[in-house]
């Protein structure tokens, strides 16, 4: 078979499994056919809050705990940086099995710290999170006609000084029933059968079903501890338990021990198994982020607008005059220059710090191609929300990857700038893979440090740690070195114009131009907050967000703005004579990083105003000063990058002397 044939058949092979069955299955979101009377395992994820940020494990408040013991399941690197602890329960289900007054268990009278730690949690309004298949429990609540959709329920309620706790869960379970995707049945003639195997004949004709839905309502019912002293896990209940989600009943008392019970109920949905995360990912608001992408859109316009002065009216205008005088009038006005023109031998001038800009510009292209990548993946759907962690893991990856970017572009600035010296190299690729990878490492030490203090399941174990040094140094390390020895070996970018010997003085400015880079910063925050209120809520809030696509949108949108505020920005500069436009450029753009931490304080004082304790907004604010970092570097190194381009090109437009 010759290459041609066997392409074309990839190629149907590849559009055949692409319409199969109902739809396209993201990465880790395959469908799983149960017969009928089947077990299903329901799993636990650890105890949240937005009240505090600070996740602990299912099994440290007194629940049942299954009958062969509690078992970790398998966790990808995303889920323990997130503080997913996903272990086994004691509730189970026998598919297409509806069952009702299942005894689970009786706990042990409540000492005087299990009734303190359970009193703490509902204080704290922990949720409970229950998966099953890999989908969440969610909980539907009304309120004012409207249905509002929770993921999880409450550990318990408060009510008049008394605790009470939701001891009887009713869940109901939504299956589609599965369908044998028949792939061959649509094929043509010629050998493609030989391929691909038909499977008509070979399903099975016992009725299966996927699960597609999950929901919980909790109930606080009061049990007799006497009637269930001798009963077993799973037996049936002898008194009727009628689930009322108004009305609470179990008390929670010191010396007193509780019942868990629970019923399930099966129900067959037309929601098919590619639709079963919509219930979850519903986007709410869509004009919201519509109207942010137009803001975005009108503010990039107006810059536009005056790039294109400085470029056309300006910039070309001086030019085309000075192209068109002879040697003595150009000598002539030479003399009489003003503006950007006379500071032509010190424009170029290495700034101070020329290394640490250097490597500050490598990371940030490293964090921006890693921001680029995965919001670009993610919105494609290869991130899937039924692949827990996947983001942050892809994430992480993926920078360890760019690491090579990162010392290729420090190590070749670093050249430029000290006009192609190949010595230090080395140095800056070190110094590029070890700066923000470092801060990061201190800051996620000293907030691991408060989350082993609370025994929280956030924190990151030990072996973890080990996991991440690893990481850095076997991975990121060698990548940045040999991006930096790239960088050394490629040609350095040469200056159109040369660089005096004295440096010229600055004239005094009537206003002092940090005034003016920290102005430059409203610009790029003005793209993106309203997109980063949505943000903040699905980090700090426990909401899905899923719509990357308007995250793509608006990071290229950012990047555009950041790019021409710094540029014309830059122009000042030079027209006002101030030749030490480097740093400037690069905080420019990064200076929106400062509008993003102030948002940030004032996200945690109005919205999330019922954060409780010293340690929770200490979490929450060093979790943002991370952030902010990263977004600095980001946007500062497109801000640089973008001056540093005009700045090359303009100076090279024209021969001074």
């Amino acid at each position: 078979m010759g290459f041609l044939e066997q392409f074309k058949i990839w190629v149907l092979i590849s559009c055949l499994i692409l319409q199969s069955g109902d739809g396209f299955y993201l990465p880790g979101s395959y469908p799983h056919k149960y017969e009928g009377g089947e077990s299903l395992y329901v799993k636990v994820n650890s105890l949240t809050s937005i009240d505090t940020e600070i996740p602990y494990s299912y099994y440290s408040l007194p629940f049942c705990k299954p009958l062969e013991g509690i078992k970790d399941s398998a966790e990808n690197l995303g889920e323990l940086l997130m503080g997913d602890r996903i272990e086994n329960s004691p509730y189970k289900f026998k598919m297409y099995t509806n069952e009702s007054d299942v005894f689970l268990c009786r706990s042990d009278p409540l000492t005087g710290d299990d009734f303190k730690m359970l009193t703490k949690r509902i204080d704290e309004m922990y949720q409970v999170n229950l998966i099953l298949e890999n989908l969440p429990a969610i909980r539907y609540t009304k309120k004012e006609g409207y249905y509002l959709r929770w993921t999880g329920y409450p550990v318990g309620i408060k009510v008049q000084d008394m605790y009470y706790v939701f001891n009887h869960l009713k869940f109901k379970v939504l299956v589609h029933k599965y369908e044998e995707p028949n792939v061959a049945r649509v094929m043509g003639t010629g050998d493609v059968p030989e391929v691909i195997p038909n499977r008509v004949n070979g399903g099975s004709d016992v009725p299966g079903y996927m699960v597609v839905g999950f929901e919980v309502v909790p109930c606080s019912f009061q049990h007799d501890p006497n009637l269930v002293k001798n009963m077993k896990m799973y037996e049936k209940y002898q008194a009727g338990i009628n689930c009322d989600p108004t009305t609470v009943a179990m008390a929670v008392k010191e010396g007193q021990p509780l019942v868990f019970t629970y019923e399930v109920s099966f129900e067959e949905s037309d929601i098919k198994w590619p639709s079963r995360w919509d219930a979850y990912l519903k986007m709410e608001g869509a004009k919201v982020h519509w109207f942010s992408i137009l803001n975005s859109v009108m503010v990039i316009t107006f810059l536009a607008g005056i790039v294109l002065v400085i470029f056309l009216r300006t910039v070309r205008r001086d030019l085309t005059r000075y192209e068109e005088l002879d040697k003595e009038a150009q000598a002539q006005m030479n003399e009489e220059l003003s503006g950007w023109k006379l500071v032509v031998g010190d424009v170029f001038r290495a700034p101070t710090n020329a290394k640490l800009l250097c490597i500050m510009v490598g990371n940030g292209v490293q964090i921006l191609g890693m921001a680029v990548v995965t919001i670009l993946f993610a919105a494609l759907g290869f991130m899937s929300p039924a692949s827990r962690g996947t983001l942050i893991t892809g994430m992480l990856f993926i920078y360890l990857v760019l690491g090579i970017a990162a010392g290729y572009v420090a190590v070749r600035m670093w050249r430029t700038i000290s006009c192609g010296v190949i010595t230090g190299w080395v140095s800056v690729s070190w110094r590029a893979a070890c700066f923000f990878p470092g801060i990061a490492f201190l800051i996620l030490t000293v907030l691991n440090f408060l989350l082993w203090g609370s025994h929280s399941t956030g924190a990151i174990p030990i072996s973890l740690f080990v996991v991440l040094l690893l990481l850095w140094f076997c991975i990121s390390v060698p990548l940045t070195l040999i991006g930096g020895y790239l960088g050394a070996k490629a040609p350095h970018i040469e200056y159109p114009v040369r660089t005096n010997q004295i440096p010229r003085e600055v004239p005094a400015q009537k206003y002092p131009s940090w005034l003016l880079v920290l102005g430059a910063g409203t610009l790029p925050f003005g793209t993106l907050f309203i997109e980063l209120f949505f943000i903040m809520s699905s980090i700090w809030m426990g909401r899905v967000y899923y719509v990357f696509g308007f995250t793509f949108i608006v990071l290229i949108l950012l990047v555009v703005v950041c790019a021409e505020v710094s540029l014309v920005l830059t122009y000042m500069h030079l027209c006002v004579e101030d030749w030490r436009w480097w740093w400037k450029s690069f905080f420019a753009s990064g200076s929106v990083a400062i509008y993003i931490f102030l948002y940030s304080i004032n996200y945690l004082i109005f919205d999330l105003k019922n954060l409780s304790g010293p340690v929770s907004a200490t979490l929450y604010l060093g979790y943002s000063l991370f952030m902010v970092l990263a977004i600095m570097l980001a946007t500062g190194t497109v801000g640089f990058l973008s001056s540093f381009w005009f700045v090359h090109y303009l100076f090279s437009s024209v021969k001074l002397d």
